[in-house]
Parts: structure tokens; sequence; C-alpha cells
């Protein structure tokens, strides 16, 4: 809208400026319009919409001419960022997939050695759930309960559902009551036949 209001009134300006042979049959002419004498730096020819041109001049303005000399200076093109190449399981090849799961100790245990047990179990399973996150995907349920246009509820529910064999420990870690797992699979294309 307000490109066209500029534009509007660039033309008008342009009409008001033009030849008397470049008017149309049909307008009148009018009084001579006053006109301030400026010095020019640059001058752009624009063309509109209606296969009309319009030329607008800039006055001689040390920023100006700053902005004209950087915008004729080659810019270098920016470098595109490396997007993380996706695995993909092709049919000749082996895909590793590799997940660390962590799993936490809880806080009633009777003795450090049940609290690794249990870390060590819930970082396992925790692999296992990355795992088939990779491999399966991950369904995503959203639910929001809105009344009087503002929401009461909002529920997000992630599910999975897969089934995982042959996954290898790789290394197992326990500091501080976190136990981590590294956990890896080797998927071939001959499993998914």
């Amino acid at each position: 809208m307000k490109y066209s209001l500029v534009l509007a009134a660039l033309v008008g300006v342009a009409s008001l400026n033009a030849a008397p042979e470049a008017m149309p049959a049909t307008a009148t002419k009018s009084a001579p319009v006053p006109t301030v004498q400026t010095e020019t730096v640059k001058t752009e020819t624009i063309v509109v919409p209606a296969n009309s041109t319009v030329n607008v001049t800039y006055p001689a303005c040390p920023a100006h001419e700053q902005m004209a000399k950087k915008a004729e200076t080659p810019m270098m093109a920016p470098v595109p960022t490396p997007t993380p190449k996706e695995d993909v399981l092709e049919v000749n090849k082996d895909l590793l997939i590799s997940v660390v799961g962590q799993g936490v100790a809880p806080m009633n245990t009777s003795s450090p050695a049940q609290a690794y047990a249990l870390a060590k179990r819930a970082a396992v399973a925790d692999a296992y759930r990355l795992i088939a996150e990779k491999v399966k995907g991950v369904r995503v349920d959203g639910q929001d309960l809105i009344k009087n246009m503002m929401v009461q509820r909002s529920t997000v529910r992630t599910s999975v559902q897969a089934m995982v064999r042959n996954a290898n420990i790789v290394e197992t870690t326990f500091k501080e009551g976190l136990c981590e797992v590294e956990m890896e699979i080797v998927i071939s294309h001959t499993q998914f036949q």
C-alpha cells in the first residue's frame, strides 16, 4: 500500500516536470512550477507498471556518495554453510548409528552398587529409545484445549515403536550419579527387505 502511494507521488511529480510534447493531448498546460536548483549526484529511471518512466534525482550529499561507492564495489557471494549430511541407507552399504543414552540413579538406593545398576539400566533403555527414534522416526501427537480464545491446556505426546536387535554397548561412564551409555548398531539394507 505504501509503495503504491510513493509510486503515485513519483508519477505525479514526473508528469508535472514532463516536457509539453510528452504530455497527452487531453491535458491542459498550467503555470510552470518553480524549481529549486540543487546539485544532483545520480539520476535513476524507474519503470512503473503502466509502461511510463519516472526520473528520480538525489541531492548531493557525502552520505549518498559513500553509499553509491559501496554499491558499485563488487560484493563477494556469501559462503554457504554446509548442511549436515543425513545418513541414508543404501543398497550395498552398511549404516552405523551411534547414540549416547543417559540415566540417573534414584535418591533412595540401599548401596552405591544398586545406584549404579539402576542408572545403567535407565541409560541403556534411553539409548535403545534413541536408536529406535533414528531408525523408525517419532510419532508426535498434540492437543490444545482452548476456552474463550485462551489456551487452557496444551499436551504433546511423543512415542516410538520399533524392534531393536544387535545393538552393542561401546562405553559406559558413571559420574556423580549420572550414567552414560554409548551404544551403536550397524544396519544393512537387507534387514529391511
